[in-house]
């Protein structure tokens, strides 16, 4: 190799460190070395006129790479999924009361692989946390027994399909910008191999992960019993103290109407009591789980701040206190703050009908919190104390608009209490299905059917455009940017053809150089090793120029080789911080590293041993 080749390889595995380490984020970590890779293609120009990159512009290509602009789109798509509740209504529903954990692990992770497999998987998780949390408790299992399930099921159906996993999306982007570039596809032609159609490009990958995903399922069920310890989480000691006294109302045209208390959820919500029903004017206290809710009942619940967040999600509730309906502000616009009191408010000492709260305000008071408990009486006759804490239902600029106020101590919103926007969720569900449907059917190019679809979101208002903008996790983009421009380093280097003659002459030593079948297994389990020390699509970008090295070299299809590519690089199994979704569920799981470790191993070499033998078999090496 070259100063250029080495000078590569050594910033990749600066990069590689630095994410060891933990002590740099991935994005900062991953553009850094993009930078010190375009430093020193200035200086080698300079000195010795060799460049790292062929042309510069390679350099920074990758922020205009359609994979990108794509993978933004369905962020939106996933943010609207999320906001009219359209997972959420199917998840509960799927969910269930099982009886075991192995049945309870199984109603999980399929309908999360399934998801998975359409859209990115960590709004999934990010949506499923919360609903698994509290199912955990209903169903008295130890959380850690769920979590690392849901993360890894999440993972297995990312390989589904073409837009389950951003790294799919990468990979068969960078395979067809190789076709683009005559000179690169004459030896690919040459086997009578041709460029996949979209239909292909979409659902090749199912070809491998539907085996890889249903026999990955089976053994997190079985194995997880023996290699998955019984954790205890972090949080599960310490119960927010903070306890509000709230009243909901059924409305006349909620589905829990007729349902029992059992029966609509009511039942075992997690730090959260129903204290008694108001009917026609009479009070039923000790309320029976079997008692029948009726229209207009008044609610009476006594619980945690999260729980009364949960508690407003339930289609058909609406707090009982009229003044939530002269709030001005758009429901899309609505969200739920905490107030202090302060010492000089002239709220001080005034009962909350007399303050003309709402008037002032623009803002119900759903719940007051005074000196360590809930306050039990009808929220317009409380007399406001400084300190007490406030529940109200305002807009979105509420805490802009206060939080210099010398009227309140502390504001502050409550993080998930935007209302759900359920009469749109089967119009959300209806775009998911209009890209799915495009992506394998109509001849348009996936980047348009995505932002299409994100732009459908926007416009049906299934999703605003602030949260839209809030959507879009710019770390990842910024991530996948920059391992593009450092695969184009590698390959424009020289490194990567170096590093691919090394490892034929290790495997020359070990007698497999010459088998596909055994190199294929080499490269999965490289990208695979990968992916535990960078991004998924990192290892994906870094290993693709590799990997078609490889198939030139031997002369076969690369199309198993690209293919099992993308199934290594999601194969983030063995490390919490190998993937945002293992790293999402550590520390609610109350998990330790190596318990990644010991399952995650396993299930990493049999994903390695079926991709080896189904990808050859539906895309032969020699066609």
């Amino acid at each position: 190799m070259g100063p250029e080749a080495w000078f590569t390889v050594g910033t990749i595995t600066l990069v590689i460190l630095a994410l060891i380490s933990n002590r740099i984020s991935v994005d900062v970590a991953m553009i850094g070395g993009l930078t010190l890779l375009m430093v020193g293609d200035f200086f080698f120009g300079y000195l010795r006129d060799q460049y790292v990159f062929s042309d510069f512009s390679r350099a920074i290509s990758g922020f205009a790479h359609p994979a990108l602009l794509m993978i933004a789109s369905l962020f939106v798509v996933a943010a609207g999924l999320q906001e009219t509740g359209g997972m959420e209504a199917v998840a509960q529903k799927l969910l269930g009361r099982p009886r075991s954990v192995a049945m309870a692990q199984v109603r999980l992770m399929a309908p999360v692989a399934l998801m998975s497999g359409f859209m990115n998987n960590t709004p999934i998780v990010a949506m499923y946390l919360p609903i698994v949390n509290n199912w955990a408790r209903k169903l008295r299992l130890s959380p850690s027994k769920l979590f690392m399930p849901l993360s890894f099921g999440a993972i297995l159906g990312g390989k589904l399909t073409l837009i389950g996993s951003a790294s799919n999306i990468v990979v068969m982007g960078l395979y067809l910008s190789y076709w683009r570039v005559p000179a690169n596809t004459s030896w690919i032609e040459q086997l009578g191999v041709r460029e996949m159609s979209e239909t292909m490009q979409f659902w090749g990958i199912a070809a491998i992960g539907i085996p890889c995903t249903v026999a990955g399922l089976v053994l997190i069920v079985i194995a997880s019993k023996w290699l998955l310890p019984e954790r205890r989480p972090a949080d599960a000691i310490g119960i927010d103290a903070r306890r509000y006294q709230v009243e909901m109302l059924v409305k006349d045209d909620s589905p829990i109407v007729g349902k029992s208390i059992e029966e609509a959820g009511l039942r075992h919500l997690p730090g959260l009591y129903l204290v008694q029903i108001e009917r026609d004017g009479t009070v039923l206290p000790a309320v029976s789980p079997d008692e029948k809710l009726k229209a207009n009942d008044r609610l009476a619940f006594v619980g945690i701040l999260e729980s009364v967040v949960d508690l407003r999600k339930i289609r058909g509730l609406d707090p009982a206190t009229d003044q939530v309906l002269k709030v001005a502000a758009a429901q899309p616009l609505r969200t739920l703050v905490e107030a202090v009191v302060s010492r000089n408010s002239p709220l001080v000492g005034q009962t909350v009908r007399t303050s003309r709260f709402r008037t002032i305000y623009n803002a119900a008071i759903i719940a007051v919190y005074r000196d360590g408990q809930s306050i039990h009486s009808k929220i317009g006759d409380i007399t406001l104390q400084p300190g007490d804490t406030l529940l109200l239902d305002t807009h979105t600029g509420f805490v802009s608009a206060y939080r210099n106020s010398t009227d309140f101590y502390l504001v502050s919103t409550v993080e998930g209490s935007r209302p759900i926007r359920y009469e749109r969720a089967w119009l959300s569900l209806a775009i998911l299905g209009a890209l799915v449907f495009m992506l394998t059917v109509v001849p348009i190019q996936p980047v348009a059917a995505a932002m299409l679809c994100a732009m459908a979101m926007v416009v049906t208002r299934c999703v605003s455009g602030t949260v839209a903008r809030g959507a879009v996790n710019w770390q990842v983009l910024i991530v996948i940017a920059s391992a593009l421009g450092m695969g184009s380093a590698l390959e424009d280097s020289g490194a990567a053809a170096a590093i691919t003659v090394a490892l034929r002459a290790l495997c020359d030593g070990a007698g497999i150089a010459s088998h596909p079948h055994a190199m294929l297994l080499v490269m999965f389990l490289l990208a695979a090793g990968f992916s535990q020390l960078i991004t998924n699509n990192g290892a994906a970008v870094l290993m693709f120029p590799i990997v078609m090295a490889t198939a030139k070299q031997l002369e076969v299809n690369p199309e198993p080789f690209v293919l099992s590519l993308m199934v290594a690089a999601g194969s983030s199994f063995m490390s919490p911080v190998a993937y945002q979704t293992n790293l999402m569920v550590y520390g609610p799981g109350g998990y330790r590293f190596m318990d990644y470790v010991r399952l995650g191993l396993p299930l990493t070499l049999l994903v390695a041993i079926l991709s080896t033998f189904f990808a050859p078999l539906f895309f032969p090496f020699h066609p």
